[in-house]
């Protein structure tokens, strides 16, 4: 079955108006965008005095969860998951419709089969939602929520008591910037610009929420970015950059794993580097996670599509952002990388 859209807008907001009860849901390893768009949908449902609740496989940037505020969003171990409790009517997944994303509550969705819908806007995924709606166009999931949001007839600026911080508007501005950049990726055209206008119009704090994610990181965290700059090499004559990270590089830093995301971007300061690759030993979960960063398209209109790449490994995401995980040492799984590169 091809992953495209099968449903409208308008007919899953009307899903929802009938629910009592909600569970969003996203892929695990939640990043800002998967992060706003569980927010947007569990405030928008409360919107119009439904029920929601969010449930997400962690970890999840700590600078991430303080967006929460008050909201009922369940971030669980992966080690020690505690399923959704309760009888839900309705299930929403967003960000996502890979199994591969989803598998500890993949047996608590096929149960609920034609009770899933979802919003996403990667290029692959599987039947895992009944009815969706998938734009690849978005620069952001969260910029295909914003259509549901309206459909509900719902104010951007609702946070449930007040006018202010953490709004819908918020939710969606977090899914937004994150996925962009800050507005600095390809996916940032007219309509993400466009957006963002009428987001910071209903009263989101861009310098804020910049700070917020962006400026208040832990000291871990740096010395992270150090550990991986100093695995650096390049393949394909220079214009793939490839980092690794090993388990002890965590322990010695004092980072989490969650502090690794956005590391991968680094290398692409260099001219030359047309997509950056990072492998990140899980000595936990005994995996190897693969990050791939592409650039725009050159003044040749040449541009390595990571999407494609990632798929060799069993994943995928986006043309210029991907990710995927392999079984195997971390050596092991570059050299498996450096080949497919330089093939």
């Amino acid at each position: 079955m091809a992953y495209e859209t099968n449903s409208s807008i308008e007919a899953l907001a009307e899903l929802l108006r009938g629910a009592r009860r909600v569970l969003v849901t996203t892929h695990q390893k939640p990043d800002g965008d998967a992060m706003g768009s569980v927010l947007a949908v569990v405030r928008a449902c409360r919107a119009i005095g439904v029920r929601a609740e969010g449930w997400m496989v962690g970890p999840c940037e700590g600078n991430l969860r303080l967006f929460q505020g008050d909201d009922p969003v369940a971030i669980v171990d992966p080690r020690n998951p505690t399923l959704p409790d309760g009888d839900f009517d309705l299930a929403v997944v967003v960000d996502t419709g890979a199994w591969t994303q989803l598998e500890i509550l993949a047996p608590w969705l096929r149960a609920m089969a034609d009770r899933v819908v979802g919003f996403d806007h990667h290029a692959r995924g599987d039947a895992v939602a009944a009815r969706r709606v998938v734009d690849v166009s978005c620069g952001s999931c969260t910029a295909l929520l914003v259509r549901l949001v309206d459909a509900l007839n719902v104010d951007l600026a609702f946070n449930g008591d007040a006018r202010g911080r953490y709004s819908i508007a918020e939710a969606l501005c977090l899914g937004l910037a994150t996925d962009t950049g800050w507005f600095r990726f390809p996916n940032a055209r007219a309509a993400e610009f466009a957006l963002a206008a009428r987001l910071v119009a209903a009263g989101v704090d861009k310098d804020a929420m910049y700070q917020q994610i962006e400026q208040s990181s832990r000291a871990g965290r740096v010395r992270l970015q150090g550990r991986a700059l100093s695995s650096l090499e390049f393949a394909a004559k220079g214009a793939i950059s490839i980092m690794r990270l090993r388990a002890v590089d965590f322990t010695e830093t004092g980072a989490e794993m969650e502090e690794s995301s956005g590391v991968v971007n680094m290398p692409m300061e260099v001219a030359a580097v047309r997509a950056s690759v990072l492998a990140v030993e899980d000595a936990g979960n005994n995996v190897i996670k693969l990050s791939f960063r592409s650039k725009p398209a050159g003044p040749d209109g040449a541009f390595v599509d990571v999407n494609e790449l990632a798929a060799r490994f069993g994943g995928g995401g986006h043309v210029h952002a991907a990710g995927a995980k392999q079984k195997g040492t971390l050596e092991e799984v570059v050299a498996r990388v450096r080949a497919a590169v330089e093939a």
